[in-house]
């Protein structure tokens, strides 16, 4: 990923809240038969190795886990995106020497995707994104609701992920490279948009 200075986040603490809110990244393996990529949610916990480590499953069915990787695989974790119009701009009114472009933010982790099929360590895994996903809710729903002779027959389907993240890239392009009066045109334009998506990108605006 192409990361500008302006736009670079490099803050761990940043780097893991913007993985932890990203709620389906995606896994991409390059192989022999050509780019493979898979959505998944995935953990991410954060005291395990320089960078964190990730934990997920995918299908046994699919030909991603066996396949072998060449070179690290590559997770995607795309966070809010929004298209920002030149309009909002106020540099335009002053000059109109003002383009198009798009903000986001996005994280890319690097690492060795391993894969496992130990039934403890897959039900732990299991349970935590569950648990994960489950929190908030007024009556969460946990495996251990399940009998454990169905969980055990669903397990058989579905193979474990851990990658140790080695490498990571960080990017906010939040309209830093714009002065003031073009930030605050870009908040402004988005908090008035009907998408939520647009509304969520446009708090994020430094002003």
């Amino acid at each position: 990923m192409y990361v500008p200075p302006a736009f670079r986040e490099d803050d761990p603490a940043a780097l893991a809240a913007m993985m932890r809110e990203t709620r389906l990244p995606s896994l991409v393996t390059a192989t022999a038969e050509g780019l493979m990529a898979t959505p998944l949610p995935l953990i991410l916990v954060e005291d395990e190795g320089p960078h964190g480590t990730l934990y997920g499953h995918v299908a046994k069915a699919n030909p991603q886990w066996k396949l072998p990787p060449i070179g690290p695989a590559m997770v995607i974790f795309q966070g809010p995106e929004a298209y920002v119009s030149p309009s909002w701009y106020a540099a335009k009114a002053a000059h109109h020497k003002v383009v198009p472009t798009w903000n986001y933010v996005a994280v890319h982790a690097y690492g060795t995707a391993e894969f496992f099929d130990d039934a403890d360590r897959l039900l732990d895994v299991v349970t935590r994104l569950t648990q994960r996903h489950e929190a908030g809710r007024a009556a969460p729903w946990a495996v251990s609701d399940a009998p454990p002779d169905f969980v055990r027959a669903h397990m058989r389907g579905i193979v474990g992920l851990r990658l140790e993240i080695t490498r990571i890239d960080g990017k906010r392009k939040l309209s830093q490279n714009r002065d003031q009066a073009d930030r605050e045109g870009v908040a402004t334009g988005l908090a008035a948009s009907t998408e939520p998506a647009d509304q969520a990108l446009g708090r994020l605006i430094p002003l």
